[in-house]
């Protein structure tokens, strides 16, 4: 068992400060080129988790016409999740901010694909046919997709709720990808 965090120690062992320790502690301690590797990891599944968090997002509100700013928390949890996966259960301040800047990225260019949903279907109902050309309009698309939770605030009340539901998503990222502090042994 290590000596830091109680897990049960691999095939890997290492002595720190006269304990022996798993390998996940001792890299904690130790910062080195294998830090960058391991964040980097996290990032690509906490991106992974993100795309897959703002496709279901943008996909359930698109078939079902409903608006759930509850799945937020659900996004703010899988990426959060998914870079801990990746780290290995490392964490830290870094990783708090990745997490979160992911979570509201996801969250807020989830209602680009919702937008462009409404256009084409606008123009179906009313039998117009649409040429968008996206190089024109990428750009401002992303820019709307990361302003759009505070442009829903101007919705009143439910824009308010909206918001505060974003927040307690990134807040779950934050708290989940904090960094572990091994209990205390005597």
């Amino acid at each position: 068992m290590c000596g830091h965090c109680g897990r049960k120690i691999g095939i890997r062992s290492f002595v720190l400060n006269s304990t022996l320790v798993c390998d996940r502690c001792a890299a904690a301690a130790n910062p080195t080129a294998a830090d960058h590797a391991i964040f980097a990891r996290s990032l690509v599944f906490g991106m992974g988790a993100a795309i897959v968090g703002l496709a279901c997002y943008a996909g359930f509100t698109i078939v079902t016409h409903l608006y759930l700013g509850y799945v937020a928390l659900a996004v703010g949890w899988l990426v959060a999740k998914a870079m801990m996966m990746g780290s290995r259960g490392v964490g830290g301040i870094r990783y708090q901010i990745a997490a979160m800047t992911l979570t509201y990225a996801a969250i807020s260019l989830a209602s680009v694909p919702i937008l462009i949903a409404k256009i084409l279907q606008h123009a179906e109902d009313y039998g117009t046919t649409t040429h968008i050309e996206w190089s024109k309009v990428a750009g401002k698309l992303a820019a709307w997709g990361i302003a759009s939770p505070f442009l829903q605030l101007r919705g009143g009340i439910w824009g308010m709720v909206g918001f505060v539901i974003l927040l307690a998503g990134l807040r779950i990222a934050f708290r989940i990808t904090a960094e572990k502090k091994p209990p205390m042994y005597s």
